[in-house]
């Protein structure tokens, strides 16, 4: 359906079009302005969240052309002999533009030695060169290397943020998406802008009416039907144990993935709390839930004559998720914090 990936289409071309990412931005903006440029950058952050397109951006503002701009994957350009060239390369001066911009992705990725010949540049960098590095795991970059850059750090996307994102893009696109399917793309992009507009993409491409619904959603992507999170919710309401064991165990048959099937229980129970003890908020919910989840919260809230969906199972709840990954058996947790809460330990 689409010539060119979403990621791809919609990568910001400049500052304003970057999104989550102010601190950021506006530092950079100001070097631009006051022309106190720094040799050399380093960009820290998960993937999806913008390292490379900010880099594309700030080489852009300082008047880098394409001739001038140089992008390296350390991934498959790691050994010393790359660097090496790269050392080469740098001592030439531009072609059209006052500075050559280098922006190594994957940096974490250079062998030893690759390492401490790129630090032989850093160390003595010529006028017309910078450096922006860009890392996902920043415990793998050097201490000698990090204290020569100026390090930024990439904030994961919100939920709300990459929500606005793909309501927008899907605009764009010719689709409408209800307020359910918006939110849980967003939980599976899980703070990635790339990873969400891929699985928009995934559903965009097979979606068979231009008004996307949830159901679509789990069906496309794979995701957790909304009746085994809701059905695990209401089995916590109504005190009943085999309700929610059975929940978690057709999700596993299913061969969902256990620990989203889990987030999307905590987001959930953590909207059916928000309208236990903040009712006016429910307006403003509606841009997070579907109609549909909402009367079932709303319901369920007003039948929860024991008041268990409070606070206290919500702390059960995510002192468990932090424990999925190291358990062996992926439903354990879960079906342990579902005993504890209806205490039928």
């Amino acid at each position: 359906m689409h010539d060119l990936a979403l990621y791809r289409k919609y990568r910001p071309k400049t500052f304003k079009e970057v999104l989550g990412q102010d601190h950021i931005v506006k530092v950079l903006e100001s070097s631009v302005e006051t022309n106190k440029v720094s040799h050399a950058y380093l960009f820290v952050g998960t993937r999806g969240t913008g390292k490379t397109s900010v880099a594309r951006i700030f080489a852009s503002s300082i008047g880098v052309s394409v001739n001038d701009l140089y992008e390296i994957d350390a991934a498959s350009n790691r050994g010393i002999d790359d660097i090496k060239e790269l050392r080469d390369g740098v001592r030439v001066l531009p072609f059209d533009s006052k500075y050559k911009v280098y922006i190594i992705d994957e940096v974490h990725m250079l062998s030893k030695d690759a390492w401490g010949a790129l630090l032989k540049t850093l160390e003595e960098p010529p006028k017309h060169v910078i450096f922006i590095l860009a890392t996902t795991e920043l415990h793998k970059v050097p201490e000698t290397i990090i204290s020569r850059c100026q390090v930024f750090t990439f904030k994961k996307a919100t939920n709300t943020v990459l929500k606005k994102m793909l309501l927008d893009v899907s605009k764009k696109e010719g689709f409408e998406l209800d307020a359910g399917s918006a939110e849980l793309l967003a939980i599976l992009a899980d703070g990635s802008f790339r990873d969400g507009l891929g699985e928009l993409q995934k559903v965009l491409n097979f979606s068979k009416d231009k008004k996307v619904k949830i159901e679509d959603v789990e069906k496309i992507t794979g995701a957790p039907k909304t009746i085994l999170v809701n059905d695990f919710i209401s089995a916590i309401a109504e005190r009943d144990l085999e309700k929610g064991i059975l929940a978690v165990k057709t999700a596993s048959e299913a061969n969902l993935d256990i620990k989203l099937y889990f987030k999307l229980i905590i987001q959930k129970f953590r909207m059916a709390i928000i309208l236990r003890y903040a009712p006016k908020l429910k307006d403003e919910m509606m841009g997070d839930l579907s109609e549909a989840d909402l009367e079932f919260l709303q319901s369920l809230v007003k039948e929860d004559k024991e008041g268990m969906l409070r606070s206290p199972a919500l702390a059960i709840l995510l002192d468990a998720y932090q424990n999925m990954d190291n358990a062996f058996i992926a439903e354990l947790p879960l079906e342990l914090a579902l005993v504890k809460i209806i205490n039928k330990e």
